[in-house]
């Protein structure tokens, strides 16, 4: 049943009023009973009336009672209180179209038969003719009740979803502030001793190299800090768009991230200045993970990093050769490439990691050159 309405609902319009008009010709050609000009006439109005019904349901209603009149049929007059009943629902208009529709087909035509007919035959057609028109106008009315509970249905879902989203986004607010209390509290207090620590240990250190370490330490920690305070920023706006930020890195920055490293770096090529925004910020922030996993993993060892451009594409390398001396075993959540990988398939990028045969590690971000 669903598989039959949903193929007629892929007929068009115009094609399925053809179909009425012509199965209307049809009918009060077979029961033809006024063979006169006038009774051909009133026919013809009324069964191509019917290609007007659904703009003008009313009309066409009132253009086929006198088919109903004079000639002994029931599709016209049938197809235009159906028509009726689907689009009005002022149930009083419908009740009298009804009536007027049983009275139409009770009346003997020409008038002057009426006293050959009788009262009682009369009377027995109309109710007849009453019950025949109710039917359409109570099928009607149902589909019509039957599309207002598919969109009420339809309404109530999305308000569920709605009120979820907003739960949902209720909790995730919750959550991020919980997140950013404790890194407030807890996370930036520590990088803030850490901080302190390595300057005091700047000013009282008399060796050199222990003096540019604590300087390393101490930048690093700051610039930490500055990170740490735009990602409390962000937690606690809890998804407006109203919070002013602390303005996210760009490639003008990187020079000063390769300088506070802490590692041997070479920054070689450069960009075209109009890399938007999200790409300058994927760039800086793969060479920001690849500069921190070489710390990590490989001491000692020098890096490169170099911007290209290829094609309709740009995208930055960083390589760095094998490590000098042994790494310490530092904790780490092996999420630092999994998220550029997803920063860089946003912006239909490709992110390429592994080693090298000279025993180093490569880090290759490319990215479609004007991606947002």
């Amino acid at each position: 049943m669903n598989r039959v309405r949903v193929l007629w609902a892929r007929v068009p319009a115009p094609v399925v009023d053809g179909l009425l008009v012509a199965a209307a010709g049809l009918d009060v050609r077979a029961n033809l009973w006024d063979d006169t000009p006038l009774g051909i006439a009133l026919a013809t109005v009324g069964c191509l009336a019917l290609a007007f019904r659904r703009r003008f349901p009313l009309g066409v209603f009132l253009f086929t009672l006198p088919i109903a009149l004079t000639q002994p049929v029931a599709v016209a007059p049938l197809v235009a209180l159906f028509t009726l009943a689907g689009r009005s629902r002022n149930r009083p208009l419908l009740a009298v179209c009804v009536g007027l529709t049983a009275v139409a087909n009770s009346t003997p035509w020409p008038l002057a038969s009426l006293t050959e007919v009788g009262r009682t035959m009369t009377l027995v057609t109309f109710v007849y003719s009453l019950a025949t028109a109710a039917a359409p106008v109570l099928i009607a009315q149902l589909l019509q009740a039957r599309r207002d509970l598919a969109r009420r249905l339809v309404e109530i879902e999305e308000a569920r979803e709605h009120e979820r989203a907003l739960h949902a986004q209720a909790v995730l607010a919750r959550e991020r502030a919980q997140l950013a209390r404790e890194m407030h509290d807890v996370v930036s207090h520590q990088v803030s001793l850490i901080a302190v620590r390595a300057g005091a240990l700047q000013v009282a250190t008399k060796d050199a190299d222990a003096k540019d370490a604590a300087r390393t330490i101490r930048s690093l920690s700051v610039t930490t800090l500055d990170e740490l305070r735009t990602m409390v920023t962000l937690l606690r706006a809890s998804g407006g768009h109203t919070t002013e930020l602390t303005p996210q890195p760009t490639l003008a920055d990187l020079r000063k991230l390769v300088e506070s490293s802490g590692t041997h770096v070479e920054l070689t090529g450069e960009l075209p200045p109009t890399v938007g925004t999200p790409a300058q910020r994927a760039l800086y922030r793969t060479v920001q993970e690849a500069l921190t996993n070489v710390r990590k993993h490989a001491p000692g060892a020098v890096a490169c990093v170099e911007l290209w451009q290829d094609g309709d594409g740009i995208g930055v390398t960083v390589t760095n050769a094998p490590p000098t001396r042994p790494s310490l075993p530092l904790p780490g959540s092996r999420q630092g490439l999994v998220g550029l990988r997803e920063r860089a398939e946003m912006l239909h990028g490709t992110l390429e990691a592994g080693p090298t045969s000279e025993g180093g590690y490569r880090v290759r971000l490319r990215i479609p050159l004007g991606a947002d």
